[in-house]
C-alpha cells in the first residue's frame, strides 16, 4: 500500500481546511529507492549513478486511471520506463513520486511487491497498471 508523505498530507489539509493553497505539480517524477528510513519525512536512499534518472509522468487523465467505486486507487495507464542501466543500481525496494526531476518534495512512496536487483544493461519499468497509488480508505 502506498503512503502520502507528511509534506503532501499537510499541503492537502492547508488547502481544504485552512487558507493555504496547494498548487498541483506541473509534472510528477517516478523514482526508485534502495531503502526508506522514514518515507513520511522523505528520508530515503534514492538510486543514483549508473544512468539513473527519475521518469516524468504528467498528472493528467491520459496517464493515470480514475478511481472506481470509491476504491481510492489510481494506477499508471502507460508503461513507465527508466533509462538503460549503465552500472548496477543494487536492490530496489521502493518507488516514490516527486514533484521535481531532482531534489523536490517526495509526495508518495510505497514498497515494491518484490524487491528487484537492478543490473547493468537492464531497462527497469512499470508495466501499465503496475504502479498503484491508494489513499487510505
Amino acid at each position: 500500500m502506498s503512503a502520502f508523505t507528511n509534506y503532501l498530507e499537510e499541503e492537502i489539509l492547508k488547502h481544504i481546511f485552512r487558507t493555504g493553497s496547494f498548487t498541483k505539480p506541473a509534472a510528477l517524477y517516478v523514482g526508485l529507492m534502495t531503502a526508506v528510513s522514514d518515507g513520511e519525512t522523505g528520508t530515503v536512499a534514492e538510486v543514483s549513478g549508473g544512468g539513473y534518472a527519475r521518469v516524468s509522468v504528467a498528472p493528467d487523465d491520459s496517464n493515470w486511471d480514475a478511481a472506481v467505486g470509491g476504491n481510492g486507487t489510481t494506477a499508471n495507464t502507460n508503461a513507465i520506463t527508466f533509462p538503460e542501466v549503465t552500472a548496477d543500481w543494487g536492490t530496489v525496494t521502493h518507488f516514490g513520486i516527486w514533484d521535481a526531476s531532482a531534489n523536490g518534495n517526495l509526495l508518495v512512496y510505497a514498497a515494491l511487491t518484490v524487491p528487484r536487483n537492478i543490473t547493468s544493461g537492464s531497462t527497469p519499468d512499470f508495466a501499465a497498471g503496475a504502479l498503484t497509488v491508494q489513499i487510505d480508505n
